[in-house]
């Protein structure tokens, strides 16, 4: 089996493959001081909760936006498995062409939902015996809010970076002393009668008109019909309220470091081209 990891800002996100199928899932929050003994722990306790023998894991593969963290869940990996994980990163090799000045500030996650929304709709053209005609918009709703636009051809474009749903309720609470924090779920309506309905309503109805707004700004940019793919731990709060969010995909970054190590192991065995 593939482990795939999957280390953001807020949560540890692991998948278990069989081929291309997801079998299992587990998550725990991240945490900066762990150790490698202390994921170690964590990666082979999940794994034993599901009944599943650590020499079942044959590789495994990484993809963190917290670089202090990077070694810690590599280690952890060499530690409960014997197994040298892949690390993602702009340098290596995904099937992806990178685009931009500065190809190696693009981050891990960004690169990985690029190649799972890509992979999925070139998949999908061959499924349906026609060529892959439409490019794809990301839009991950999490820590940050990232959407990132890949072509039919499989370049990735840039995107758009903003506050996620979370980090701008701690902008705003930071900012204003009369203000309280408030659970993060849709007032009934947009017009905010209370103080708590009314920043409701600004952060997530809010939230809903930017992705709606740069999504059509975006498309307007793109020579090309787009597929817009909605992901991330705030997915399934902003999608109901927005137009442009209809295909949600929690496992797109999973799927993503599935394709990418499936990718890397062509190269190594020489059915792709090493360039």
């Amino acid at each position: 089996m593939l482990l795939a990891v999957d280390l953001g800002n807020t949560q540890l996100k692991c998948g278990l493959f069989s081929g291309r199928s997801l079998q299992y899932r587990f998550r725990a929050e991240t945490r900066r001081d762990s150790s490698e003994r202390d994921c170690s722990e964590f990666l082979q306790q999940a794994l034993a909760l599901q009944g599943i023998d650590a020499a079942a894991i044959e590789a495994a593969i990484v993809a963190s936006v917290v670089p202090t963290l990077t070694p810690v869940v590599v280690g952890a990996v060499r530690l409960a498995f014997g197994r040298d994980a892949l690390s993602v990163g702009p340098d290596l090799a995904t099937g992806l062409t990178l685009r931009g000045p500065n190809p190696l500030e693009v981050g891990a996650d960004r690169l990985v939902n690029a190649v799972a929304a890509w992979s999925l709709g070139v998949e999908a053209a061959a499924r349906e015996g026609r060529p892959a005609s439409s490019g794809s918009v990301v839009v991950d709703l999490g820590t940050a809010t990232k959407l990132d636009c890949v072509s039919p051809e499989g370049e990735f474009l840039g995107g758009v970076i903003a506050p996620g749903v979370q980090a701008s309720l701690d902008g705003l609470l930071a900012r204003a002393a009369r203000l309280r924090p408030v659970e993060l779920r849709a007032p009934a309506r947009v017009l905010g009668v209370t103080t708590v309905e009314c920043m409701q309503s600004g952060l997530i109805h809010g939230h809903a008109s930017l992705v709606d707004g740069l999504v059509g700004k975006l498309r307007a940019e793109m020579p090309f019909e787009c597929e817009v793919i909605a992901t991330g731990g705030f997915a399934e709060l902003i999608a109901p309220l927005s137009a442009a969010l209809r295909r949600l995909e929690p496992d797109l970054t999973l799927h993503g470091l599935q394709r990418i190590y499936a990718h890397a192991a062509q190269r190594a065995a020489g059915y792709l081209p090493k360039s």
